[in-house]
């Protein structure tokens, strides 16, 4: 039987349900990870079936009809695996990058090469139910499909099974461990799922990104070039927190500069730095303690190349800290 029509409530957002394989699931159900990459071994065709904020939920293929976890969609990207391994390592539910590459090679019909490029959506805060919370999935779900369907969750089969999502997490932040295992921080995770007003999150899940998806944000917020010289060689290019993590700096993309290696090297040692106007500043310390920088001092201030969307700009109150709390001009 459907479950029957809620009241009205400020949900306005789908949730989104993705077939993955058990595999996946039981890998990262016993590691307890602050992030996960649900990866598709492809990915061309992209992922805009829910905004960043909505929920993500993961339902088992055939013959495991059920959803047994779930996390909160941060972004999609298409990466090569070299990039999607290094950045989340066993987050991706594998347990190294030989089996990751196996994995992606045994749902590919083409041969996909020896660094494939597939598709990354990138979630945090993912919680797993053991097998005895699992829920049923949608009966109208054909068997077969591996393709992930979008649910209102204010009503029919969205909303019971958001209902139940929302039951078993207030569970586990009762502390029953048996019901459900999330790795997310409860005492937040409570006040955010429980909360009907707030099904979306972006705003707090800007700061809650782990290290992976910073990382993979960023790149994607610069679009895959340096933000001072534009090099698209993506091996050399690495994101840079602008108030480190150990400093209280957040792993959000506004303190974030996707910055060439030896770049990013230079502004965590203060030789660069990018002031508040977004022009870079080059340390007079090179040619002091090095007798050389001819080719950065080339970028002194020079305003940035390449520069994210208006949301995803750096904020300038990192860039006055790392201004006046890392860099040093020299004489």
């Amino acid at each position: 039987m459907r479950f029957r029509e809620r009241r009205k409530s400020a949900i306005a957002t789908p949730a989104y349900i993705g077939v993955t394989d058990e595999a996946w699931y039981r890998q990262l159900l016993s590691e307890h990870p602050d992030e996960v990459n649900f990866w598709r071994p492809g990915g061309r065709r992209g992922f805009a079936a829910v905004r960043p904020g909505s929920l993500f939920l993961f339902k088992l293929h055939y013959p495991a009809h059920a959803i047994v976890g779930g996390g909160w969609f941060v972004r999609f990207e298409r990466l090569p695996v070299s990039l999607a391994w290094s950045a989340f390592g066993r987050k991706n539910g594998v347990a190294d990058r030989e089996r990751f590459l196996a994995r992606i090679r045994k749902y590919r019909r083409d041969e996909p090469g020896r660094d494939p490029f597939i598709g990354c959506i990138v979630l945090t805060e993912p919680f797993f139910f053991s097998e005895s919370a699992w829920i049923e999935a949608p009966p109208e779900w054909p068997k077969h499909t591996v393709q992930g369907k979008t649910y209102d969750l204010e009503v029919g089969e969205g909303a019971r099974i958001w209902e139940a999502v929302r039951l078993r997490l207030a569970a586990a932040s009762g502390g029953t461990e048996g019901e459900v295992l999330t790795t997310a921080s409860r005492a937040g995770l409570t006040e955010l799922v429980l909360d009907e007003h707030r099904p979306e999150r972006w705003t707090e899940i800007r700061s809650r990104l782990g290290q992976g998806g910073f990382r993979v944000a960023v790149t994607g917020a610069y679009r895959r070039r340096c933000a001072v010289t534009g090099e698209k060689t993506l091996p050399a290019l690495e994101a840079a927190h602008i108030r480190p993590y150990a400093d209280q700096g957040p792993n959000d993309v506004r303190n974030g500069l996707l910055l060439r290696s030896d770049l990013h090297r230079l502004f965590d040692g203060g030789y660069v730095t990018v002031d508040p106007d977004f022009r870079v500043v080059v340390s007079g310390r090179i040619r002091e303690e090095f007798e050389n920088g001819r080719e950065y001092y080339r970028y002194d201030g020079q305003r940035l190349s390449n520069l994210p969307s208006r949301d995803e700009m750096p904020e300038r109150s990192f860039l006055t800290w790392h201004n006046e709390n890392v860099f040093e001009a020299g004489r």
